[in-house]
């Protein structure tokens, strides 16, 4: 199981042809490059998802291991993440401001939250990081774009 983020918008915006290769590495589904898949696995071709460009309202999707759940709630950046409806976040811009003061806590304070990476190896300190900040930097460009999470 997983945590899927989502922020959408009313307009729809196009997106481009990616590699189409996706791994589930570290308690997360992410897309790789075809030269990084050579790298990986010289000797294997990759099974691809080809999509042609599309248009979307979906301005940003990410997903995410609940093993990071406990991090982020010391981070404080549990509910901006899991759970906003609970908190009344309905748009982006809602939780700037708290994805900002999480990401600052974990910058400041590696050692103490690497604490709380999961025994199993499914997500990181450094996973938890990244997924904050690429969710931020789409808050931040999509300020008025609805928030959405599947648990």
């Amino acid at each position: 199981m997983s945590l899927d983020i989502y922020l959408t918008t009313e307009k729809k915006v196009k997106k481009q042809q990616s590699s189409g290769i996706f791994i589930r590495e570290n308690g997360q589904i992410r897309e790789i490059s075809e030269d990084e898949w050579e790298k990986r696995f010289p000797d294997k071709n990759p099974v691809k998802v080809v999509l042609d460009e599309i248009e979307t309202n979906t301005v940003f999707d990410e997903n995410i291991t609940h093993n990071m759940g406990e991090m982020a709630d010391k981070a404080g950046i549990y509910y901006a993440m899991w759970r906003p409806e609970e908190k009344g976040w309905k748009v982006a811009g809602d939780i700037i401001s708290v994805l900002e003061k999480g990401i600052k806590k974990l910058k400041a304070k590696p050692k103490y939250f690497e604490k709380f990476n999961p025994d199993n190896g499914w997500g990181s300190y450094e996973l938890l990081l990244e997924v904050a900040e690429k969710y931020l930097a789409a808050c931040k460009e999509y300020p008025e774009a609805k928030i959405e999470v599947s648990r």
